[in-house]
């Protein structure tokens, strides 16, 4: 920033270690780089991943089970049990996140620095996920009804709507 090489700090993200070590010891940098990984990473990011990938890239179609599941319900996978009722707040970056005590944290995934979250709300709802990814380890951990892998959450629930989380059945309804 202080060279004037890059516009705004953010812009360091889009370089590698050595595209970025090059432009500070040369004192050039070819902007189109940056700006086409800008328009890349927006491409990317409007992308939704398969709900189970191999190893080996395979992806696995598969429906859930509807056992216990309500009619109407949203399915997806329990990972912490218990049965909580709420407001949903759905967020898709933490750093815009406003939740208040009671909230359902409705997501498309967490990561450890959604952990302060967890002490606010009182249930999860996720579009990724596993027993043993970040949201439900935590979810347990706090005592917090959970279910992951809900396709499509982020659009089918409305922020500020009443939902009911079943983590011991695995379903999410709008109330």
């Amino acid at each position: 920033m202080e060279k004037g090489l890059l516009r705004a700090k953010e812009d360091v993200y889009y370089l590698s270690f050595e595209e970025f070590r090059e432009a500070v010891r040369t004192g050039r940098l070819d902007y189109g780089v940056i700006n086409k990984r800008k328009e890349e990473y927006e491409v990317y990011e409007k992308l939704t991943p398969p709900r189970v990938m191999t190893s080996e890239g395979e992806v696995v179609p598969g429906e859930f089970n509807p056992g216990k599941i309500l009619k109407g319900a949203l399915p997806g996978i329990p990972v912490s049990s218990g049965v909580v009722e709420g407001r949903a707040r759905v967020v898709f970056d933490f750093a815009d996140a406003t939740v208040e005590d009671g909230d359902i944290l409705v997501t498309r995934f967490t990561d450890p620095s959604w952990t302060p979250l967890f002490v606010s709300v009182r249930g999860l709802v996720t579009e990724v996920g596993g027993l043993m990814t970040h949201g439900a380890v935590i979810a347990r951990e706090y005592g917090l009804p959970a279910v992951v892998g809900v396709d499509n959450a982020t659009k089918l629930i409305k922020d500020g709507q009443q939902i009911r989380v079943n983590g011991t059945e695995g379903y999410v309804e709008v109330l």
